[in-house]
């Protein structure tokens, strides 16, 4: 008689748990995965290299130093003053960066979805992150550092421009991370309609352009850390930095049959240098 009773029990959707005699316990399909970051995209670099034009550990990329070569008055009958170009050279040398990745089988065989393909997936998008990460360090070491307040203001921003317009480059984009994004969102030059001339704020959220720059946001979570929030990146990206690809995302499976698991090592070699420190612009709030 107890017995039927804690089956009734059980039945009853009021006292049953999921997983319990009759209440089944399920997991949906398909895997909702972890959003994407919003990342640096390449057009950005100045130049990017890739494995076939790196034939050693390292490389030499040539540049010519601004304003080397002067011409100057000569006077009739006068020696003509000799005068040359000057070059410099930013070296890069790829790094290597990987991940091993170690599942047994037991695991691939009573997971509910394919877990070493998934992930083999999310090592991807680490490197993505690992670039962007790359990208800002490098960043670090421009020439002009503008010093904000609490919030970044136009000041700001006319300021950094000024630093790079100063040594003839060409201010092209803005790179923000996400607390210089709220900032910029809550200046009223870059919002009303009757300043900013249309009404595209309201359509699309934020304007992608401002000065003729391009406003290009970065995931917090993809900086080196979460200070960059309060960055912000001026640069003239036919000018700013470098991308060199030794090794491009390289997957390579392996099997351990002496403790039953299956994997892969995720790895690629990459470096990311400033080519002309004087082509950036740091913006930093508090």
């Amino acid at each position: 008689m107890a017995e039927m009773k804690r089956i009734k029990e059980y039945i009853d959707t009021d006292l049953g748990t999921a997983g319990t005699l009759l209440i089944p316990k399920l997991i949906m399909e398909p895997l909702i995965e972890e959003v994407d970051k919003t990342l640096l995209p390449r057009e950005l670099a100045a130049y990017v290299w890739g494995p076939a034009q790196i034939k050693g550990s390292s490389f030499t990329t040539d540049l010519e130093t601004p304003n080397a070569l002067d011409v100057r008055i000569v006077g009739e009958g006068a020696e003509v003053p000799m005068d040359a170009g000057a070059y410099e050279g930013v070296t890069f040398t790829p790094v290597k960066y990987g991940v091993a990745i170690r599942i047994t089988r037991e695991m691939m065989e009573d997971s509910q979805f394919e877990l070493l393909q998934r992930n083999i997936r999310l090592a991807g998008k680490r490197f993505a992150e690992k670039e962007t990460e790359l990208i800002l360090t490098a960043l670090d070491s421009a020439t002009t550092s503008v010093g904000g307040g609490a919030a970044i203001t136009i000041a700001n921003l006319t300021t950094a421009a000024l630093g790079i317009e100063n040594y003839d480059y060409t201010p092209t984009d803005l790179i923000v991370g996400n607390e210089v994004l709220q900032d910029l969102r809550n200046l009223d030059t870059f919002v009303e309609a009757n300043k900013v001339g249309n009404t595209e704020m309201l359509t699309r959220g934020f304007l992608g352009i401002i000065y003729g720059w391009n406003v290009v946001r970065f995931s917090t979570n993809a900086a080196p850390s979460s200070t960059y929030a309060k960055y912000a990146y001026l640069i003239d990206r036919s000018q700013a930095y470098g991308i060199a690809i030794k090794r491009d995302i390289t997957i390579e499976n392996f099997d351990l049959p002496t403790y039953d698991m299956q994997g892969a090592v995720v790895t690629q070699r990459i470096d990311v240098k400033l080519l002309r420190a004087k082509a950036a612009a740091i913006i930093t709030t508090s």
